[in-house]
């Protein structure tokens, strides 16, 4: 079996020290924090600037052996400072993070290139990836969108997250993953969705930020999907259930994430 990380968005209504207790308690390796919002007033724990929080995650994280897969949202817009993620890479080193999510919202594609490949150099000292998630509502709508870019700007660090509702939202294809390098996926984001395509972009956004399904309760064919992907990479549960949230704890939810995606995985890997 892969590791599984407890993805923020899972569990958004725990800070840190909660969350990483309850990725221990139900067998999660690793999880991912939120340290920037995914929009302007969006939940986030900017641990960057909250050194008692820190101190108390870092803790957390050594008393249970858990560690930090992934740091999210960097949302590179035009107006995106790099000088302005110093802190956010210093706190991810002290995390013992090893990625970072990062969206395109720029339409300026060369300028947005530019800017992406200086964040990549500037994460690396910090042993840190710069991973592109394709969103069908981003200027990388898609798989091959964002694996050219990606190619493009060749810094070793980048790196293309495939997110299995994006990845099926956006009709990307298995041949399309195939022709991504191998080293370019360091981790990738399941989920659950129903078979029927959103009728509106709206109707998408509002799914991926607050409505998704637990993995092999939907329609997106995630053996497959497990299968093209490299086996050895760390997979990210990453399923906001909003309404579910009103009468089943984070404990209970992120048990039922995990135990749904051991089991796609071991189908996958047995031919079912």
């Amino acid at each position: 079996m892969p590791s599984f990380s407890l993805a923020a968005l899972t569990v958004l209504e725990l800070a840190p020290p909660a969350m990483i207790d309850v990725a221990a308690a139900c067998g999660y390796q690793q999880v991912g924090l939120r340290l920037l919002p995914a929009m302007p007033g969006g939940v986030a724990h900017p641990l960057m600037e909250d050194e008692v929080g820190l101190r108390e995650t870092l803790a957390r994280l050594d008393a249970t052996g858990i560690t930090v897969a992934d740091l999210e949202v960097v949302a590179l817009r035009p107006e995106t400072e790099i000088a302005a993620f110093s802190a956010f890479f210093e706190t991810g080193a002290r995390l013992g993070a090893r990625h970072i999510l990062v969206a395109d919202y720029d339409p300026d594609l060369s300028r947005f290139r530019d800017r992406y490949a200086s964040f990549c150099e500037a994460a690396a000292p910090y042993g840190l990836t710069a991973d592109l998630e394709f969103m069908p509502w981003t200027y990388a709508p898609d798989l091959a969108s964002a694996a050219r870019v990606v190619a493009q700007v060749g810094q070793p660090n980048a790196g293309v997250l495939v997110d299995a509702l994006h990845f099926d939202r956006s009709r990307s294809s298995i041949d399309e993953l195939a022709n991504v390098p191998t080293h370019r996926l360091h981790y990738w984001q399941m989920c659950d969705a129903p078979a029927e395509q959103p009728a509106t972009t709206d109707a998408m956004i509002h799914a991926a930020r607050h409505e998704r399904m637990f993995p092999g309760e939907g329609g997106i064919d995630l053996v497959a999907l497990a299968r093209a992907m490299p086996a050895d990479i760390t997979i990210s549960l990453e399923i906001p259930t909003i309404e579910l949230a009103k009468t089943m704890d984070a404990k209970a939810r992120a048990q039922r994430a995990l135990d749904a995606a051991r089991n796609v995985i071991a189908r996958s890997l047995d031919g079912a």
